[in-house]
């Protein structure tokens, strides 16, 4: 007989707002016992430096998850000009000193070069991995080991501040770009090196900022939940977010109720007006209940590719 999960069937996103200093991974298994939570996953880490927005998927959320770790991303970055060190941000050992002089007409020409699309080489200190280990292990062991560039896209770059040696942009780019990589080569340009001191992450495909929560939060909840003596939920799974919040750009198909037994059976089934090769956001009946994603053919035919599974126990937001 299969062994029940450890932990309740919830599905749903919570928006944490990451502290900086701890791991995403230990964010991660705590918002996961928080909720009591029989699964859970995030989509993408953190930098323990870096505080914000990191999206934590419960349940059967958790299909979805590579949808929010290739969207695009937003971050509010300080860099401290004239030290670079050998992390490119804080947490490492400063490698360099030089001094800070260069006027706001080169910090302007210079950061023009980051827009757009490029090819950027990333840090030795990445999670990227080489040869079945992360980079930040050779890295940590004082090997250097080939990275091929990638290609990254920055939408918009913003000036925000510059006082004293220290410089603040606003960065909205796309999926793999390391903030870390861009405030090193800028200092490299200006000439005097440079290092991240603070990265927020504001912004994960389109997630308010205003929706976010962080430990203490969630935590104080669950302490007043056990002081009133009152489910933990009760007071917890109001936070959380549609699952189907993740593929929220997909375009969606609503077919009637009496479809749903052959869609959960992973049958393709007759659809038209999208073109072939498009994922889609599958729902159900009137309530537009969502149940799972999946692709046009070219036969006009809709085929599921992740499906929910539905418990009886299941909550969903």
């Amino acid at each position: 007989m299969a062994r029940r999960p450890k932990g309740r069937f919830i599905d749903g996103i919570v928006l944490l707002d990451k502290d900086t200093g701890m791991s995403s991974n230990f964010a991660l298994q705590r918002v996961k016992r928080i909720f009591n939570a029989n699964k859970a996953g995030h989509t993408g880490a953190l930098d323990p430096l870096a505080t914000g927005m990191l999206p934590i998927c419960l349940g059967e959320a958790t299909k979805f998850s590579q949808h929010l770790l290739d969207a695009d991303k937003r971050y509010l970055v300080t860099a401290k000009l004239g030290q670079r060190t050998d992390t490119s941000d804080s947490d490492g050992e400063v490698v360099q000193t030089r001094p800070v002089d260069f006027t706001q007409a080169l910090l302007d020409e210079k950061l023009e070069f980051f827009r757009g699309t490029t090819q950027q080489i990333p840090s030795m200190y990445s999670a990227l991995k080489y040869q079945g280990q992360p980079l930040y292990k050779y890295a940590r062991e004082g090997i250097e080991v080939p990275r091929e560039s990638r290609p990254i896209t920055v939408f918009e770059l913003n000036f925000i501040k510059l006082e004293g040696d220290e410089l603040t942009l606003d960065i909205h780019c796309s999926k793999g770009t390391y903030i870390r990589t861009i405030i090193d080569d800028l200092g490299e340009m200006l000439g005097c090196g440079a290092h991240v001191i603070m990265l927020r992450r504001t912004q994960v495909a389109d997630y308010p900022y205003e929706k976010m929560v962080s430990l203490a939060e969630l935590e104080a909840l669950l302490a007043q939940a056990q002081e009133q003596e009152i489910a933990p939920k009760t007071l917890l799974d109001p936070l959380l977010l549609p699952m189907d919040t993740a593929v929220a750009n997909f375009p969606e198909i609503n077919l009637p109720d009496a479809m749903l037994y052959y869609v959960m059976q992973g049958q393709a089934i007759q659809a038209a007006g999208l073109k072939p090769d498009c994922l889609v956001r599958i729902t159900i009946g009137d309530e537009r209940k969502f149940v799972g994603i999946g692709m046009m053919n070219d036969d006009g035919l809709l085929a599921p590719k992740r499906l929910i599974v539905m418990h009886e126990d299941t909550q969903q937001s």
